[in-house]
């Protein structure tokens, strides 16, 4: 495998596979736990994210990389395998999450900084060292009438910026995901003001990524699609396509080898259908895949429900979510293809 970062990235995004985000924080991860009654345990944690890692049919034709968090990278399967070894004889690509958190912004209220820069660069040779070949840092973005205020944006887009340069000089290639949020408080913005907000937030990141002159080839965008927010009405998906890629065209420079969507509180199916119809119209000067948490695992982990005897259920629930974004990822889901796993 290479490991040029040029060549690692576009690993990350063609071929219709795309990434799963396993990065899953501890005190998020009890929460999905929480809904099927499972305690959050180091073991059950293994357990879980083994299932999903040893899904070989998924893994080996639909899944490009893998976004870990820090326990998982080092973690080991039931047996001793480390799970950098399973996922690298699957072919796909061991990553990490290296951000600390998005924290209130002192003087900004209801908007966030992410944090984590403070020795990132000695975390990034032990994460390099580990088997990380990718990492990932989201910035999150308020959208509301009145947000989010440009200091945040920036301030954010500064960080990922850091982030990113941080990254490449370590050998990783850095997915930048500056997320414009469609359920944040108010949650009741239309698609004209995501559009508003998505396109002057990626104008801004990109002056910051060319300041710290981060290499474009060598990095991924991984930035919300353009919707409305979950209170708001409900843009069609044909709408939700064709505005996603018109603010996308007008702000990410072509040297951009892939962009891979976050799913961003869509459900299941919505996530899948809109990545179809933003690949369906064509003429893209990126490769455009997936890189998603629950929708690629929210059907899996209720199929498992923490037990063993249903880890076969589980990952055929995750093999079917997985084969459905990969047809998304080139053009080609339809409804109808829709079946329970």
């Amino acid at each position: 495998m290479s490991e040029r970062l040029e060549d690692i990235a576009v690993q990350m995004v063609t071929g219709g596979r795309g990434l799963l985000a396993a990065d899953e924080s501890t005190s998020t991860i009890k929460k999905r736990f929480d809904a099927i009654n499972l305690e959050s345990t180091e073991t059950s944690r293994r357990d879980y994210r083994e299932m999903l890692f040893r899904s070989d049919e998924a893994m080996k034709k639909y899944i490009s990389g893998v976004i870990l968090f820090e326990e998982t990278l080092f973690q080991k399967a039931a047996d001793g395998t480390p799970f950098v070894d399973i996922i690298r004889a699957a072919g796909a690509i061991p990553g990490i999450k290296v951000d600390t958190g998005a924290k209130p912004m002192a003087k900004y209220p209801a908007e966030t900084i992410t944090e984590g820069l403070d020795g990132l660069g000695e975390r990034l040779a032990r994460y390099y060292e580990a088997g990380a070949r990718f990492a990932k840092w989201r910035g999150v973005i308020a959208i509301s009438s009145t947000l989010p205020t440009r200091g945040s944006v920036r301030a954010n887009a500064q960080a990922l910026a850091r982030y990113a340069a941080l990254c490449q000089e370590a050998g990783i290639v850095p997915i930048v995901e500056p997320e414009c949020l469609m359920d944040g408080k108010p949650g009741d913005h239309n698609i004209d003001r995501c559009a508003e907000v998505t396109e002057s937030t990626l104008r801004i990141v990109f002056e910051e990524l060319a300041d710290a002159r981060v290499n474009l080839e060598g990095m991924i965008l991984k930035p919300n699609m353009v919707i409305d927010g979950k209170n708001a009405r409900k843009a069609s998906v044909a709408e939700v396509a064709e505005r996603t890629v018109k603010v996308l065209k007008a702000t990410v420079p072509p040297a951009v080898p892939g962009i891979a969507f976050l799913s961003g509180g869509q459900t299941t199916e919505e996530a899948t259908a809109h990545l179809s119809a933003i690949n369906a119209t064509g003429d893209l000067p990126w490769f455009v895949t997936f890189s998603y948490g629950r929708a690629l695992q929210d059907s899996a982990l209720k199929a498992w429900n923490g037990k063993q005897e249903n880890v076969a259920a589980g990952q055929r629930e995750f093999t079917h979510r997985a084969e459905m974004n990969s047809l998304a990822a080139k053009g080609n889901w339809k409804k109808d293809l829709e079946k329970a796993a």
